[in-house]
């Protein structure tokens, strides 16, 4: 793709007609070896300001691929963007140079990843790490970037902030690290931030902080956040819509109440019957049938039919667009009105 060498970024406020991020018909692959690894097929989502918007799925369904390629930091080769585009505030990101692609992120777009100890750099403490956004992109010294770290550190409500500011990772527990990654994230005050799997490997009563916490963050900002997570129960009280993706599409794109409601794809069903739930005790809990497709030989037809309980013939041999339910809703089978109904 042909690269601009020249950047200015947009204004902040006013977006016109432009969503704050638009994600439109994205393909990302993987050249192997072994062959082509499609982890990405035409995938689209908007994010305005103050929305949150959650994309659902199992691992290998290309939604940190897709967050991947938004920030611009996949390895290229072996990946590909042969098609899509991906504006921020109506800019093409994709026709971007890297130099200027490094004025978004971080600073208009960032990234809280699902691994905190893994992302942090065991041998800087954590505030040399906060205080390096601020010495990198503000040009502020050290002391003052220690300062801004101890502010963060603060907002996030890791206790005794000023006293921790030079301990390492390793000295916090996995909660304390995701709140350090989360003010690394937010320390430029981004207009979006997505969020890969915030919550993973954290008990119950700190998965609720962390949600907390970053909703509290997006009320303060108005930012637009994603929130990349296979854990429907995470996503419930905090979304304002959902896009479930299985086999790098998305396969059901609906207000967060309309999926929990009335899930309009067997993949999206599938999904919810399968929550633990209180008025369900001593029963066997429901679990989806097979296993997700193998990326490099997806199926002929619709890539969820070998586990889909609604399978009918067409539904082997012909792919299932986004059909549109409503003005807000969308699902990829061609029986979505049986899946509505429970008709299997």
């Amino acid at each position: 793709m042909k690269k601009t060498s020249t950047y200015v970024l947009p204004a902040e406020g006013g977006l016109g007609d432009e969503p704050l991020l638009a994600v439109d018909n994205l393909h990302v692959e993987f050249r192997t070896r072994a062959g082509i690894v499609r982890a990405v097929n035409g995938v689209s989502y908007t994010v305005g300001p103050g929305e949150t918007l959650a994309v659902l799925g199992e691992s290998g369904s290309g939604k940190s691929v897709t967050a991947q390629a938004i920030m611009g930091i996949l390895d290229m080769p072996p990946a590909v963007i042969p098609k899509g585009e991906i504006r921020f505030k109506g800019t093409n990101l994709l026709q971007l140079s890297e130099e200027a692609r490094t004025q978004v992120r971080g600073q208009r777009i960032a990234m809280i990843f699902q691994d905190a100890l893994s992302a942090l750099n065991p041998v800087f403490t954590v505030g040399w790490q906060i205080s390096e956004m601020f010495r990198v992109h503000r040009g502020m010294s050290k002391r003052e970037g220690m300062m801004k770290a101890v502010e963060l550190m603060d907002r996030v409500r890791i206790p005794a902030a000023r006293q921790r500011v030079n301990d390492y990772p390793h000295q916090f527990s996995g909660g304390m690290r995701q709140r350090i990654m989360i003010a690394m994230s937010i320390a430029l005050d981004p207009e979006v931030l997505i969020a890969d799997e915030p919550t993973t490997a954290l008990d119950v009563t700190v998965q609720a902080q962390i949600m907390e916490l970053l909703a509290e963050l997006q009320r303060e900002s108005q930012m637009g956040l994603i929130l990349i997570t296979h854990d429907l129960g995470v996503v419930a009280d905090v979304a304002d819509k959902i896009a479930v993706m299985y086999a790098g599409r998305i396969v059901e794109h609906a207000p967060v109440h309309d999926i929990y409601r009335a899930p309009a794809h067997p993949y999206t069903k599938g999904l919810l019957e399968s929550i633990p739930r209180v008025d369900h005790k001593g029963q066997d809990l429901y679990a989806i049938k097979g296993l997700p497709p193998n990326l490099l030989n997806l199926p002929a037809g619709c890539a969820f039919h070998p586990r889909c309980p609604f399978r009918q013939d067409n539904c082997v041999t012909d792919v299932p667009p986004l059909y549109e339910i409503s003005g807000t809703r969308s699902s990829a089978c061609h029986y979505w009105r049986e899946v509505l109904d429970g008709d299997r």
